[in-house]
């Protein structure tokens, strides 16, 4: 892949879409990432969903009309597979969504630290199975539970969302839908769901979290390869319209930088 090719054809949209994906990403991880390392004690599993859902949700006005709001690279993914978003979009989404997440756990880190005797270590709102686990799922429960999880919520993304945009009420659902996620997922694994979530705090904290990060990156992507796909059988006609406009933009994009490179 032209690295510099990509650079030169990028448009004014395609930088905010960018910079819309890092700071969504940022600000999910760190409230609601948050919210569990910070407060979890006082606000319960419960308060942990409604953050996750609200703070989505909030991002999803905020910047789903510019981005589509994805913040997580398996809606990205999800996307791609359903020929909403070219591979050079999703490409750009991803390396932006991982960013983002980084350095909002390294932001919250940096709080973290001002609170005498808060743990990190091996916690940090990170996401496991076995031992890490608060029910002490096994690694292949884990997994389905990943699987499963995550399909529903690009299966509702994409079904409520136009092209990739999140307009009128479509952020509700979407919001409704990741606090039902949480409430089962919680006790489970953490609640992964989101590679880029999944990720940004276990790099801070330490090897227990990295050595089953694995599975929270693996196992959302999966889910949205099949949520595509079960998306498209369930409502074909829409997947075909949807792909005729995602064309017919692509195209008027193209259109556009050959004219102002002309």
């Amino acid at each position: 892949m032209d690295m510099r090719k990509i650079t030169e054809n990028r448009t004014p949209a395609d930088e905010r879409a960018f910079i819309c994906e890092f700071l969504g990403t940022l600000v999910l991880v760190f409230f609601a990432v948050g919210a569990a390392v910070l407060s979890g004690q006082f606000i319960g599993t419960l308060g942990i969903a409604l953050g996750f859902g609200l703070i989505l949700l909030a991002i999803a006005y905020a910047v789903g009309p510019i981005s589509g709001s994805h913040v997580n690279p398996a809606v990205t993914l999800g996307m791609l597979v359903a020929r909403r978003i070219s591979v050079r979009t999703a490409v750009e989404y991803w390396v932006a969504q991982f960013l983002g997440a980084i350095v909002g756990a390294a932001l919250l880190l940096l709080v973290a630290k001002q609170v005498p005797g808060l743990r990190t270590h091996g916690a940090f709102g990170t996401n496991g199975y076995g031992t890490r686990s608060a029910i002490g799922v096994n690694i292949f429960g884990a997994f389905v539970a990943e699987l499963i999880m995550t399909f529903l919520l690009v299966y509702v993304v994409l079904a409520v969302t136009h092209r990739i945009a999140v307009v009128g009420f479509a952020g509700l659902p979407i919001g409704m839908v990741l606090v039902v996620i949480h409430l089962i997922g919680i006790p489970l694994t953490g609640t992964g769901v989101n590679p880029a979530r999944s990720l940004g705090p276990a790099l801070f904290a330490g090897s227990p979290a990295l050595t089953q990060v694995w599975l929270f990156l693996v196992a959302p992507l999966v889910g949205a390869v099949l949520a595509a796909l079960a998306h498209e059988v369930t409502h074909p006609a829409l997947a075909a319209i949807q792909a005729a406009r995602a064309a017919a933009a692509e195209s008027e994009t193209a259109a556009r930088a050959v004219g102002e490179e002309g």
